[in-house]
């Protein structure tokens, strides 16, 4: 699973596919929903890697296996694929 703790126009201007657009200020909300991805690898991203570490921690806390994209959607797009937008 893929969570991005992004905010929603962070997401719509670039995401990786198939992820879940999960703003970290709003991440208890989703806690029921989460309960979907127990038994499940996760991996939380954002930016730059800084506000994923907060919600794997988060994640990893309510018992899931979660880590963190290091150095974001920004360092996947440099070294991974080039064509997402960066900004």
């Amino acid at each position: 699973m893929l969570v991005d703790v992004r905010f929603p126009h962070e997401h719509e201007w670039v995401a990786l596919p198939d992820s879940v657009l999960m703003p970290l200020p709003e991440l208890p909300e989703y806690d029921t929903a989460l309960e979907a991805f127990r038994g499940r690898p996760v991996v939380v991203y954002c930016h730059h890697g800084v506000r994923s570490l907060d919600g794997a921690a988060y994640l990893r806390d309510r018992g899931l296996e979660a880590v963190s994209l290091k150095g974001g959607i920004d360092l996947y797009s440099l070294t991974v694929d080039p064509s997402l937008p960066r900004y």
